[in-house]
């Protein structure tokens, strides 16, 4: 009976060891899933500036070609206008 014990005992740290390493090795794979989507969501948000950036050249470009472009335009001077208002006041 005591040795049947001990088998028992036995599986049961092995099972126990078994977990553990599963869940370091789990825990290991969120910290580097978390650093590639932290990686990645600074990346998305260069691209987007990246986009805004190529978006603002080429409304400079031609503002008359583009009714969009010329738009934007209008309404980024009525905005640093408003600042200028704002800053003498």
């Amino acid at each position: 009976m005591l040795e049947q014990i001990r088998t028992y005992v036995t599986k049961l740290i092995a099972l126990y060891e078994g977990e553990k390493k599963r869940a370091d090795d789990n825990a290991a794979l969120l910290g580097q899933t978390r650093d590639e989507l932290e990686a990645c969501k600074k990346q998305i948000a260069e691209l987007n500036r990246q986009i805004d950036n190529q978006r603002l050249t080429s409304a400079f470009a031609s503002p008359e070609g583009n009714p969009e472009a010329k738009q934007r335009l209008t309404k980024l001077i009525a905005e640093i206008d408003k600042c200028i208002d704002l800053l003498e006041a």
